[in-house]
């Protein structure tokens, strides 16, 4: 694997591990890893963030290939090396990621989501499945990947078209309203990212969304704030009452769709 000084040692371990493994059941369909997410961007915290990767491989994936992927995640996943919130990835065919297509088919993807399906074997490994999500994440390995191993990122990965990103933000942004209460510190930065690229078309890390929004957004800086300095693991705790953080929702709602032109 190689090397990044933004990695933390043990993590460092993790993907090493990850690619020997991929690279041995894979071998020669193997096209690379590529590392996204706050690893890559610098603001990564064990107890909230999770690793986030795309595998690209040359090939449709063989069922056994699949089972034997998830066999060897499963098993890493109760390892004390892996982050509370696991590991998230996609195997994806090189012409989606060379020549994109909305929203993006995969051969394979894992989350902590979808272990449990998975450990009870309800996951159907022959049909195929698309992510509208994986916009995002090939636009942040474009402009802020990092090579674990395999071929350079600009061989590999395409040009995305903006509103197909925006389209996978503001996907994104749809499916945590429900659960905003549920994990504010993640959501909140997250919709401050959102609204940051709309307003700047600049991709940002929800840290560096939320910096810019308590520059931007003072009349929330309270909250704000307080989710940064939790998601940063500057404070302990994340104090902030449930209205307020509904008064926050359904202010950025309304500033997101001002700036969609809904």
């Amino acid at each position: 694997m190689r090397k990044d000084a933004s990695i933390p040692s043990e993590i460092g371990n993790l993907l090493s591990w990850l690619v020997r493994e991929f690279r041995g059941i894979l071998k020669a369909n193997l096209v690379g890893v590529y590392l996204h997410g706050s690893l890559a961007m610098g603001c990564f915290n064990p107890k909230l963030s999770d690793v986030d990767f795309i595998v690209v491989v040359e090939r449709k994936l063989s069922v056994d290939e699949k089972k034997e992927i998830v066999r060897k995640i499963l098993k890493i996943s109760e390892s004390v090396d892996v982050p509370k919130k696991g590991l998230e990835f996609s195997v994806v065919l090189l012409k989606y990621t060379k020549n994109f297509v909305y929203p993006t088919p995969f051969e394979l993807h894992f989350s902590k989501d979808w272990k449990s399906a998975y450990e009870k074997g309800e996951i159907d490994y022959t049909k195929e499945n698309r992510d509208p999500d994986l916009a995002s994440h090939f636009t942040v390995i474009r402009e802020r990947g990092i090579v674990l191993w395999g071929k350079p990122i600009d061989e590999v990965f395409g040009y995305v078209d903006e509103k197909y990103y925006l389209s996978s933000l503001l996907e994104d942004v749809r499916s945590s309203l429900d659960s905003l209460h549920d994990d504010p510190v993640y959501f909140i930065p997250n919709f401050c990212r959102v609204l940051q690229y709309m307003s700047e078309k600049k991709v940002s890390s929800k840290k560096e969304g939320a910096l810019w929004a308590m520059k931007n957004l003072d009349e929330f800086t309270d909250v704000i704030k307080n989710a940064l300095d939790y998601y940063t693991g500057k404070s302990d705790s994340f104090n902030v009452e449930k209205e307020r953080i509904e008064e926050f929702r359904e202010y950025m709602l309304e500033r997101i769709e001002r700036e969609v032109g809904v």
